[in-house]
C-alpha cells in the first residue's frame, strides 16, 4: 500500500471514530435525561455520586425536602444538612463504605426546608458502567421521623445480655443484625475477617444462641436496631 493511500485510510478511520464518540456521547446524554425525568417523578429522595465520592445529582424530592438549590447540595454540600451531633459519624460511615465500595444503610437527622431536623434512612450502592468500571454510588433517602417517635420499651433480659457483651462485640452484633455479612462488618470496623468471625462466635456463645436470625431478634428487643 502506498504511503498516500495509507494516510487516507487513517484519516477515514479517525473521522469514523470521532463520529462514534459523538454518537456515544448523545446516547449517554439521552440516557441521563431519561433518568432525571423518572427520578424527579419519584416520591422518595434520590441521590448519585461520582467515583470521587462527590455527589453529582439530587432529585426534586431531595431538593424540596432540603429547600436548597442543587448547586448548594452538590459535592459534599449536602453534609451541611446533617445534625451537628450526627454529622461526623454520618460522614465517616459514608466515606468508609464508599472507599470499600460496599452497599450501606445509615440513619441520621437531616435539616428540612423549615429548619427542623427529621430522621432519615439513607441507603447507597455502588454503580458501574457497561464495561464494569466503578462510577460511584446511587441511593435513596426516606423520612422515618414518625417511626422514630414511636414509643419502644426494650426487653430487660435482652438488654442485660446484650450489654454484657464487649463494646466491639455489640458493634459486630449491630452490623450483622442490620444485614451485613461478617466480611462486610470486618471491613466497616477496620478489623480482619478472622477477628470479626471470632467476635461473632463469642456473641452466639454469650447469648446462648446458634444462628444469625436469633441475633437479629436480640438486637431488636434490646433496642439496638429498628424492627
Amino acid at each position: 500500500m502506498s504511503p498516500g493511500k495509507e494516510l487516507e485510510e487513517i484519516g477515514v478511520l479517525r473521522e469514523r471514530l470521532a463520529e462514534l464518540e459523538a454518537q456515544l456521547f448523545r446516547y449517554k446524554q439521552a440516557s441521563e435525561a431519561r433518568f432525571s425525568i423518572l427520578a424527579d417523578a419519584a416520591p422518595v429522595m434520590i441521590w448519585m455520586s461520582g467515583a470521587d465520592s462527590l455527589c453529582t445529582y439530587f432529585n426534586r424530592a431531595w431538593l424540596d425536602f432540603r429547600g436548597r438549590r442543587a448547586s448548594e447540595e452538590l459535592g459534599h454540600g449536602w453534609w451541611e444538612g446533617a445534625h451537628p451531633e450526627d454529622r461526623n459519624q454520618m460522614v465517616e460511615h459514608y466515606l468508609k463504605n464508599f472507599t470499600a465500595r460496599l452497599a450501606f444503610r445509615m440513619e441520621y437527622r437531616l435539616q428540612r426546608a423549615d429548619g427542623n431536623y427529621n430522621w432519615v434512612q439513607q441507603v447507597g450502592a455502588p454503580r458501574h458502567d457497561e464495561t464494569g468500571l466503578f462510577c460511584g454510588f446511587v441511593g435513596t433517602a426516606v423520612d422515618i421521623n414518625d417511626r422514630k417517635r414511636q414509643v419502644f420499651t426494650p426487653d430487660e433480659e435482652a438488654v442485660r445480655l446484650v450489654f454484657a457483651l464487649t463494646e466491639r462485640e455489640r458493634e459486630v452484633l449491630v452490623l450483622i443484625a442490620s444485614g451485613s455479612s461478617t466480611k462486610e462488618a470486618a471491613v466497616q470496623l477496620g478489623i480482619s475477617y478472622k477477628t470479626a468471625d471470632s467476635h461473632r462466635s463469642r456473641i452466639l456463645e454469650k447469648l446462648g444462641i446458634h444462628e444469625t436470625a436469633t441475633m437479629v431478634r436480640y438486637a431488636i428487643r434490646a433496642g439496638l436496631i429498628e424492627p
